[in-house]
């Protein structure tokens, strides 16, 4: 694989030289679809993929589990911040290219990588906050409703995009935007794929903290100190006990990845990864 040209978001510029903690990894590791930074007791995770929005595949899937299950391991480690290079996307979805190739299949590894991740995000007992630049689309914002918190710039959008291109926010979308914004919107976000402001979703509960976008990394480092204040073992089980209800969702979980073995490739699908892909709308009924 060739050299890729590593893209940071402003707020790493400035984070000084890798350390690596009792336990921590972050300066042995290697990966080619994210970046992972550890010091002063934050984390940061970001998606490295400017040039494709950082849309995710089932590589930065690994990859973003295998980072937050070291931070997770890592004792000196206190709060995760997961984010995207550049400042035009947090993360535009999920990556369609794999959809239309016909030597492609929806594997064990696809469906296992949406697992890892999913439980090193929502059981390392870790808090972690989402710095939002940009796009939040689609399983860009699945990934948002996996973290804890989310601090958005003012000039980011918000929105799921399955039913606009086939498919179904099956991986923590629909679950957690339930207990975000409640019945009624989660169904208007899911069904009709709008994009909403920051300031919008903010209103709906569905993002914790909007800022002009030069002020993004300076309310981001406030939020990692105040955490940094409190007690780690209270905020473990502060997470997990929040966690409960929705991981009742659990078998919710499995069924609609399970599903996805059937829809992913689907004729439906198809047509809208590729009207994606070529810029134009998807006409569905003529699969249907």
């Amino acid at each position: 694989m060739a050299k890729r040209k590593s893209v940071k978001p402003e707020g790493l510029k400035r984070a000084g030289k890798d350390s690596s903690h009792k336990n921590g990894r972050a300066g042995t590791l290697k990966f080619n679809f994210i970046l992972y930074h550890k010091k002063d007791r934050i984390a940061r995770v970001t998606i490295n993929r400017p040039e494709v929005r950082n849309a995710i595949n089932s590589k930065t899937r690994e990859e973003l589990a295998t980072a937050i299950e070291d931070a997770w391991l890592d004792d000196e480690i206190g709060v995760i911040v997961l984010t995207g290079a550049g400042d035009k996307s947090f993360s535009s979805g999920g990556d369609l290219s794999w959809i239309v190739d016909p030597n492609k299949k929806v594997d064990e590894y696809n469906i296992l990588t949406h697992y890892r991740l999913a439980t090193a995000m929502r059981c390392c007992g870790k808090p972690l906050i989402a710095r939002v630049s940009g796009f939040c689309i689609g399983a860009g914002n699945e990934l948002n409703m996996l973290c804890d918190l989310t601090i958005a710039s003012e000039d980011s959008m918000f929105g799921q995009a399955g039913p606009l291109v086939g498919s179904v926010p099956v991986w923590y979308g629909l679950q957690q935007l339930q207990y975000s914004v409640g019945d009624k919107k989660t169904r208007e976000i899911v069904y009709l794929c709008r994009r909403y402001t920051a300031r919008e979703a903010q209103e709906m509960g569905w993002v914790n903290k909007v800022v002009p976008k030069d002020k993004l990394d300076e309310e981001v480092e406030a939020w990692c100190k105040r955490l940094l204040e409190m007690s780690p073992q209270s905020l473990r089980i502060a997470k997990l006990q929040i966690n409960f209800a929705s991981d009742m969702a659990f078998p919710q979980i499995t069924h609609g990845l399970e599903l996805g073995r059937f829809f992913l490739k689907s004729p439906q699908m198809m047509e809208g990864a590729r009207a994606f892909l070529e810029k134009r709308k998807p006409d569905f009924w003529k699969v249907k």
